[in-house]
Protein backbone atom coordinates (compact mmCIF):
# COMPACT_ATOMS: atom_id res chain seq x y z
CA UNK A 1 0.00 0.00 0.00
CA UNK A 2 2.05 2.91 -1.28
CA UNK A 3 0.52 6.24 -0.31
CA UNK A 4 2.22 9.57 -0.86
CA UNK A 5 1.74 12.90 0.85
CA UNK A 6 -0.67 15.35 -0.80
CA UNK A 7 1.43 18.39 -1.64
CA UNK A 8 -0.13 19.86 -4.77
CA UNK A 9 -3.58 20.47 -6.19
CA UNK A 10 -2.94 17.67 -8.69
CA UNK A 11 -2.08 15.28 -5.82
CA UNK A 12 -5.26 16.40 -4.05
CA UNK A 13 -7.50 15.80 -7.07
CA UNK A 14 -5.95 12.39 -7.66
CA UNK A 15 -6.51 11.46 -4.01
CA UNK A 16 -10.14 12.60 -4.23
CA UNK A 17 -10.68 10.39 -7.27
CA UNK A 18 -9.21 7.42 -5.48
CA UNK A 19 -11.25 8.10 -2.34
CA UNK A 20 -14.39 8.27 -4.46
CA UNK A 21 -13.59 4.97 -6.16
CA UNK A 22 -12.87 3.32 -2.80
CA UNK A 23 -16.12 4.60 -1.31
CA UNK A 24 -18.01 3.09 -4.24
CA UNK A 25 -16.49 -0.28 -3.30
CA UNK A 26 -17.89 0.08 0.24
CA UNK A 27 -14.90 -1.71 1.80
CA UNK A 28 -14.79 -3.17 5.30
CA UNK A 29 -12.56 -1.23 7.69
CA UNK A 30 -10.22 -4.19 8.16
CA UNK A 31 -9.73 -4.83 4.44
CA UNK A 32 -6.76 -3.40 2.52
CA UNK A 33 -9.18 -1.11 0.63
CA UNK A 34 -10.71 0.04 3.91
CA UNK A 35 -7.28 0.79 5.34
CA UNK A 36 -6.33 2.70 2.20
CA UNK A 37 -9.56 4.71 2.34
CA UNK A 38 -8.93 5.58 5.98
CA UNK A 39 -5.39 6.79 5.32
CA UNK A 40 -6.30 8.71 2.17
CA UNK A 41 -9.26 10.28 3.94
CA UNK A 42 -6.97 11.53 6.69
CA UNK A 43 -4.52 12.97 4.16
CA UNK A 44 -7.33 14.68 2.22
CA UNK A 45 -8.74 16.20 5.42
CA UNK A 46 -5.32 17.53 6.41
CA UNK A 47 -4.77 19.05 2.95
CA UNK A 48 -8.23 20.66 2.98
CA UNK A 49 -7.75 22.08 6.48
CA UNK A 50 -4.50 23.67 5.35
CA UNK A 51 -5.55 24.92 1.93
CA UNK A 52 -9.32 25.41 2.22
CA UNK A 53 -9.97 26.46 5.81
CA UNK A 54 -13.58 27.15 6.72
CA UNK A 55 -14.19 30.09 8.98
CA UNK A 56 -16.60 29.50 11.84
CA UNK A 57 -20.07 30.86 11.15
CA UNK A 58 -21.33 34.20 12.37
CA UNK A 59 -22.95 33.63 15.81
CA UNK A 60 -26.29 35.14 14.84
CA UNK A 61 -26.39 33.18 11.59
CA UNK A 62 -25.63 30.03 13.60
CA UNK A 63 -28.60 30.77 15.88
CA UNK A 64 -30.86 31.41 12.89
CA UNK A 65 -29.67 28.20 11.25
CA UNK A 66 -30.41 26.21 14.42
CA UNK A 67 -33.83 27.85 14.65
CA UNK A 68 -34.60 26.84 11.08
CA UNK A 69 -33.20 23.35 11.60
CA UNK A 70 -35.26 22.81 14.76
CA UNK A 71 -38.42 24.57 13.60
CA UNK A 72 -38.11 27.23 16.30
CA UNK A 73 -39.67 30.67 16.22
CA UNK A 74 -38.45 33.91 17.74
CA UNK A 75 -40.53 33.31 20.88
CA UNK A 76 -38.71 30.04 21.45
CA UNK A 77 -35.49 31.99 22.08
CA UNK A 78 -36.90 33.90 25.07
CA UNK A 79 -35.62 31.32 27.62
CA UNK A 80 -32.12 31.64 26.16
CA UNK A 81 -31.85 35.34 25.37
CA UNK A 82 -34.45 37.10 27.48
CA UNK A 83 -37.50 39.23 26.71
CA UNK A 84 -38.84 39.20 23.17
CA UNK A 85 -37.58 42.72 22.40
CA UNK A 86 -34.06 41.59 23.36
CA UNK A 87 -34.36 38.54 21.10
CA UNK A 88 -35.25 40.82 18.19
CA UNK A 89 -32.33 43.13 19.03
CA UNK A 90 -29.90 40.19 19.03
CA UNK A 91 -31.27 38.70 15.80
CA UNK A 92 -31.05 42.10 14.07
CA UNK A 93 -27.44 42.63 15.23
CA UNK A 94 -28.39 45.58 17.47
CA UNK A 95 -27.28 43.84 20.65
CA UNK A 96 -24.35 41.53 21.31
CA UNK A 97 -24.73 38.21 23.06
CA UNK A 98 -23.88 38.30 26.75
CA UNK A 99 -21.95 35.53 28.47
CA UNK A 100 -25.10 34.21 30.14
CA UNK A 101 -26.94 34.17 26.79
CA UNK A 102 -24.03 32.28 25.23
CA UNK A 103 -24.12 29.69 28.01
CA UNK A 104 -27.88 29.16 27.73
CA UNK A 105 -27.83 29.03 23.91
CA UNK A 106 -24.91 26.63 23.88
CA UNK A 107 -26.53 24.27 26.37
CA UNK A 108 -30.11 24.59 25.18
CA UNK A 109 -29.66 24.72 21.42
CA UNK A 110 -26.42 22.72 21.27
CA UNK A 111 -24.53 25.46 19.45
CA UNK A 112 -20.81 25.27 20.29
CA UNK A 113 -19.75 28.10 22.60
CA UNK A 114 -16.73 28.69 20.34
CA UNK A 115 -19.15 29.77 17.60
CA UNK A 116 -21.23 31.99 19.87
CA UNK A 117 -18.31 33.87 21.45
CA UNK A 118 -17.11 35.18 18.10
CA UNK A 119 -17.91 38.80 17.42
CA UNK A 120 -20.68 39.07 14.84
CA UNK A 121 -19.51 40.51 11.53
CA UNK A 122 -22.40 42.99 11.41
CA UNK A 123 -21.76 44.29 14.95
CA UNK A 124 -18.07 44.90 14.25
CA UNK A 125 -18.92 47.40 11.48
Amino acid sequence: MEIRAIRTEADYLAALQEVSALIDLDPHAESPEGERLDVLGTLVQAYEARHYPIDPPDPIEAIKFRMDQSGLGVKDLVPFIGPLNRVYEVLSYKRSLSLSMIRRLSEGLRIPAEVLIRESDAIEA
